[in-house]
């Protein structure tokens, strides 16, 4: 696929990192800053090209003429949208992505409605990190948290801990400790590496189990795999800025919230809009002042300011005074991992989130939903079987007969309103929203030729 990125930030090169990995995209980064550019390509499989993005010659220059998708990704939401006009008015480009910030525009949807503004996908990074978290506040214990089949089904990633009734205990067993209940884990990472779940499979302490449930039963297999924590009642949210208004007004109605903003004005905003919650100017990394807010008897502490140095010390510190969790927004790839190894229980990724966003809309195939896992190391996929030309690869086959790449396995089939958890024996049907798992990304394009309709048999 020939996709052109415009703007070189942390999420344009998290997206040209992630996306030039696959080997089967061309990609072409276009930004203002020659040194940045030059380092990426230095780093990455991609070509660069330097200057205005919204400007005609720049976006021929890049090949716009010849791609197949245009992600506006600049930290401008008007260099955003022009270029995307330009794109459509003078390219015809088919797929044009608009990432936009500003509550001005965003407040108006019928500006991104077909007959208005070229923009055939909106990123809006904050709500995505917003809802994000969300998830993960509602499913206390639990480290990512991510939507299929239009929410009826969660794929969720948890920590197993001794203790657990199911850690120790091979897998198979699953259905004599969950009885009536379809659930099935679709891949456990020990030590960094993945382990395509077998029934004889062990879950051992300290492995990272993902596993696929309808959205009722999600406590219930957590409490499986380790102890389940309290209901969530106090939170402090450090950095009153847009995503930390946004997770306030939306968590204001059923907890305990107070805001930590250090820049005095913005605080101020942040009050006016929010009038039923505490805002406090401050520094979240004064010892002082969290003592005094007492954050030993907080449930949970969010660091969501802008800084990722800031967020991760706040967050420890926050910790080591007596927080019972803590998240921290970390910008930055190569802080992500090593937070959660430390003493932060969730490290949340603004480019991931941004990432899973777009992939839905990069993948072809019919896979209408894709969600990035482990900072971009593995995907978990939803595509659709067609029903207009059923593929014979698929159609009517147990699972164990579809040939899948190494590294993918299917986890569920979501048939109308029914979650049937995926077993080697189970039959796929034409219209069944297969959810799949896969740890290697670089087979992905085995996977969406598997799902194109009218496929003839291998």
């Amino acid at each position: 696929m020939r996709i052109v990125i415009l703007g070189a930030g942390q999420v344009g090169s998290s997206v040209a990192h992630h996306l030039s990995g696959e080997g089967s995209n061309e990609i072409t980064l276009v930004d203002l800053r020659e040194d940045l550019l030059r380092k990426l390509q230095d780093l990455l499989d991609i070509r660069t090209v330097r200057g205005n993005a919204a400007l005609p010659s720049v976006l021929q220059s890049a090949g716009v003429d010849q791609a197949d998708m245009l992600i506006a990704l600049t930290s401008s939401d008007e260099v955003n949208f022009l270029a995307c006009e330009v794109a459509n008015a003078l390219f015809r480009v088919p797929i044009k992505v608009a990432r936009i910030r500003s509550a001005a525009y965003l407040n108006h949807p019928h500006l991104f409605a077909p007959e208005a503004l070229a923009v055939d996908v909106l990123i809006n990074p904050e709500q995505l990190v917003t809802d994000y978290i969300l998830r993960v506040i509602e499913n206390v214990g639990a480290s990512q948290v991510v939507d299929f089949a239009d929410g009826l089904v969660r794929l969720v990633a948890v920590r197993a801990y001794r203790g657990g009734p199911l850690v120790g205990q091979r897998l198979r067993t699953l259905s004599e400790h969950m009885p009536g209940i379809e659930t099935r884990v679709a891949a456990i990472f020990r030590h960094q590496r993945p382990i395509l779940p077998e029934g004889d499979t062990v879950v051992e302490p300290g492995d990272e189990v993902f596993f696929i449930i309808a959205r009722q039963h999600i406590q219930a297999m957590m409490g499986e795999l380790r102890r389940l924590e309290r209901p969530l009642k106090r939170i402090i949210v450090a950095g009153g800025g847009n995503i930390g208004t946004r997770l306030t007004q939306a968590l204001a109605g059923d907890y305990q919230v107070k805001v930590i903003e250090k820049d005095r004005e913005r605080a101020r905003v942040a009050a006016e809009r929010m009038p039923r919650t505490v805002v406090l100017t401050g520094d979240a990394g004064d010892e002082e002042l969290l003592r005094e807010e007492n954050i030993e008897h907080t449930d949970l502490f969010c660091a969501v300011t802008n800084d990722d140095e800031a967020n991760i010390l706040s967050a420890m510190l926050a910790r080591t005074l007596g927080a019972r969790l803590v998240l921290a927004l970390v910008n930055r790839p190569a802080y992500v991992g090593l937070v959660e190894e430390g003493r932060i229980d969730i490290a949340v990724s603004p480019q991931q989130a941004t990432i899973s966003g777009l992939l839905a809309h990069i993948r072809r195939g019919n896979v209408v939903k894709v969600h990035s896992l482990r900072h971009g190391t593995a995907e978990a996929i939803e595509a659709v079987v067609p029903t207009d030309r059923p593929n014979p690869r698929l159609v009517g086959r147990r699972v164990e007969q579809i040939p899948l790449p190494r590294g993918a396995s299917i986890t569920a089939l979501v048939r109308g309103e029914r979650l049937l958890a995926a077993h080697h024996d189970s039959r796929v049907e034409a219209g069944d929203h297969v959810i799949l798992f896969l740890t290697d990304r670089r087979r992905i394009q085995e996977v969406e030729r598997l799902f194109q309709s009218g496929v003839k048999p291998t």
